[in-house]
């Protein structure tokens, strides 16, 4: 009799381990299928996402399709015109003048082609030849008697604003106060110190760079190596040139090539690319023309 009473204790005792053991797997199932009902519920969220994402960037393709289609079809400049130094000052000048209400003259510079609400409200229809034009300042008042986009030799950074006049700051356009500005093409350099615009120092030099490999003499990889330390060597000198002089001027501008302007942009507050040839002085004079001219557009 004890013993079958022992051996109940024993297996009620088991039988207590085993609903408890069930308790927890049955917990460690169902908060799996938890789990999997968070993960499918998650997986249906971020799919109705992707979808709803999906269909808004085909919306704004069509939309951009259109607008791209309109301004092909229809939609041109009023005016263009490359301006160059005293017409250069007299049309920021004009643009400054405009006296508008409160908040009533929108100036925005735009870097690229996703143009600010304020730009697509103000100019409505006209808006996509913005984008043709970026990087470019608008300037336009909400009667829409002014409308234009200038393109600017210094950029700012972009920034949207509402005033009663509009915003087109000396430094973009003209070289005020003193400058520095230098020209750098491989073989050639040229640097000159302006006040206001008017030069008051030069210094130009020519380098000897092998510019073509002959069949005979050097192989194509020493003629290279020698060409490559050539440019180096005219690059240091134009780097000892320009510290030299900045410390003089207010501001640096290096403009030339785009192959050797990189080893030298640390050294300049703006960059640019031109096309300028000649002697060092001949060179420097087109450069600088090409650098602070402003394209003009009628909007």
């Amino acid at each position: 009799m004890l013993d079958r009473l022992l051996g109940r204790v024993h297996l009620k005792a088991r039988i207590d381990e085993l609903e408890e053991e069930c308790q927890g797997l049955q917990a460690q199932a169902k908060s799996a299928k938890e789990s999997r009902a968070e993960a499918v519920s998650a997986r249906q969220d971020a799919e109705r996402e992707v979808n709803r994402l999906e269909d808004r960037i085909t919306e704004l393709e069509d939309r951009l399709s259109r607008a791209e289609g309109d301004a092909d079809a229809g939609l041109t400049y009023r005016h263009q015109e490359t301006a160059r130094s005293d017409r250069v000052a007299a049309i920021a000048e004009r643009l400054r003048s405009v006296d508008a209400p409160r908040e009533g003259a929108l100036t925005a510079f735009v870097d690229d082609g996703d143009l600010p609400d304020a730009v697509r409200e103000t100019l409505g229809d006209r808006a996509p030849l913005v984008s043709q034009a970026t990087p470019c300042l608008v300037c336009a008042d909400d009667a829409g008697l002014v409308a234009t986009a200038l393109s600017l030799p210094v950029e700012p950074e972009p920034f949207v604003e509402w005033d009663d006049g509009f915003r087109v700051d000396p430094a973009w356009v003209r070289p005020t106060g003193t400058l520095c500005f230098a020209l750098v093409r491989s073989d050639t350099f040229a640097l000159g110190l302006y006040e206001d615009g008017d030069r008051v120092e030069f210094v130009g030099f020519e380098s000897d760079v092998m510019n073509e490999h002959s069949k005979g003499g050097f192989s194509q990889d020493r003629f290279e190596r020698r060409r490559d330390n050539q440019i180096s060597e005219h690059l240091e000198k134009a780097a000892e040139a320009i510290e030299h002089h900045a410390g003089d001027a207010d501001r640096v501008v290096v403009v030339g090539e785009k192959s050797v302007l990189g080893e030298l942009r640390s050294l300049a507050d703006a960059t640019a690319t031109v096309d300028a040839t000649g002697d060092p002085e001949e060179a420097l004079a087109h450069a600088f023309s090409d650098f602070w001219s402003v394209r003009v557009r009628g909007l």
